[in-house]
């Protein structure tokens, strides 16, 4: 069954939207903070995050007119590459590109809900999230895209609420973001480095409308819309929510601590108010959890269309849900939520998808050589300086996280390459007749 447009600007924005906000913002500045002192250098750490996204957008955004498919990196290499490029990074979609993020976010659910709720274990927690979120998006497109609308409006509005109560009604820590030689010397540091790893996978998610694109109405026009405008509301709300946190609670408190939303509202409301700003918090990951649940499986729903081998996935119910990819997918998440730790994570999936972005980004030169762009709607900005920053900065982060962390990026090469023989084997397959 081919899926139905049902899926407006609005719902795209909020796909991408619900993908960056998650585990990331709330629980990284902790671990920055331990080897940065300068906030200065904190405040350019998620400004350059933004801008990098918003470079990485404008390319997708480019590639999506060009090759209006869902199926994200899947769609974009196997067009501007090769096949199989494509397929490797469809399959790193489908088996941890989401499921881990979702992992995270559930993780981090269990861990706020656990403050209000100390006799809820945490993993049980995030577990039962993930579960009741696939069967939301299991049963229909529609209302799925409503509850993501819905929660995404939370979500800006929970962040905006707190931001409006840090900084102009709280009393404020004595700190300046005024650069000094201290500031420069944190930015070239190998701490700002490391640090960089947790902003890139905090941005992450600045893709997610290309995973859904044959779902959404007009996406000649849309598409771009959603990548930028969802790109841009993050990276405002990511710096004052962080400038909230610097401003409200003694740096020292924050080193090292996973629910720094929790810590800094503390200082705001006190404990009792905490407790409830945990809870909504908490609807946060949820939202997260939620636009990772739709965009993913439409990854290895596109790839069913191609292979055969997966035919199995191709399935969707009579109200336009692939339900057994998303089903699949939770499944995975479920066993990373019980089985891995949160560093590991983010360190092991931040590797594996700067490979398949950067990959990404390069095919954008190769169409250019190739493809006339004098009827695209829609063109990437400041090209080619825009695609190149992107390239220079995460290559800088990936060779300093294989050096940093060999272990965890080894098992990222590994569950790339894991898909060379299924690819091998899936082409063998002839697509049946009718």
């Amino acid at each position: 069954m081919q899926p139905h447009k049902q899926i407006g600007l609005t719902t795209a924005i909020a796909v991408i939207v619900t993908n960056m906000i998650g585990a990331g913002v709330f629980t990284s500045l902790g671990f920055q903070l331990a080897g940065i002192r300068s906030t200065f250098a904190i405040f350019v750490l998620w400004l350059l995050g933004g801008v990098i996204a918003l470079c990485g957008a404008a390319v997708y955004a480019e590639l999506g007119v060009r090759f209006p498919r869902s199926g994200g990196e899947y769609n974009f290499l196997s067009n501007s590459i090769h096949p199989m490029a494509g397929f490797l990074a469809g399959w790193l979609s489908a088996t941890v590109g989401f499921a881990a993020p979702i992992a995270l976010s559930a993780k981090g659910f269990g861990f706020y809900l656990s403050r209000v709720l100390p006799q809820i274990d945490p993993s049980f927690a995030a577990c039962l999230c993930v579960s009741a979120l696939c069967l939301i998006h299991s049963l229909s497109v529609r209302e799925g895209s409503i509850f993501q609308n819905a929660v995404t409006a939370c979500e800006v509005m929970l962040i905006i609420f707190l931001v409006i109560m840090g900084l102009f009604i709280s009393s404020h820590q004595p700190i300046s973001f005024v650069p000094d030689m201290g500031s420069f010397k944190d930015i070239f540091s190998s701490a700002f480095a490391v640090s960089l790893v947790y902003i890139f996978y905090s941005y992450s998610g600045w893709n997610a409308s290309t995973y859904i694109v044959s779902e959404i109405r007009n996406p000649q026009k849309n598409l771009p819309a959603s990548l930028i405008v969802a790109t841009l509301m993050v990276t405002i709300l990511y710096i004052l929510l962080n400038v909230t946190f610097l401003y409200t609670t003694p740096i020292n408190e924050l080193q090292g601590v996973l629910e720094v939303a929790h810590v800094s509202s503390v200082k705001i409301f006190g404990s009792g108010g905490a407790k409830i700003m945990s809870v909504i918090i908490s609807i946060v990951f949820i939202g997260s959890i939620s636009g990772m649940t739709l965009a993913g499986p439409r990854v290895l729903n596109v790839i069913s269309e191609d292979y055969p081998l997966f035919k199995p996935f191709i399935k969707r119910n009579s109200y336009g849900s692939p339900y057994i990819a998303i089903v699949f997918q939770s499944c995975v998440a479920l066993f990373l939520v019980i089985s891995s730790t949160f560093e590991a994570i983010i360190t092991y999936i931040t590797f594996t998808l700067s490979l398949s972005t950067c990959l990404t980004v390069i095919g954008i030169f190769i169409v250019r050589s190739k493809r006339s762009d004098s009827e695209i709607s829609y063109k990437c900005w400041g090209y080619p300086l825009t695609p190149i920053l992107f390239l220079v900065l995460n290559v800088w982060m990936l060779i300093y996280i294989f050096s940093e962390k060999p272990v965890e990026s080894i098992w990222g090469l590994t569950t790339i390459l894991t898909g060379v023989p299924i690819y091998l084997w899936a082409k063998r397959i002839p697509k049946s007749r009718g």
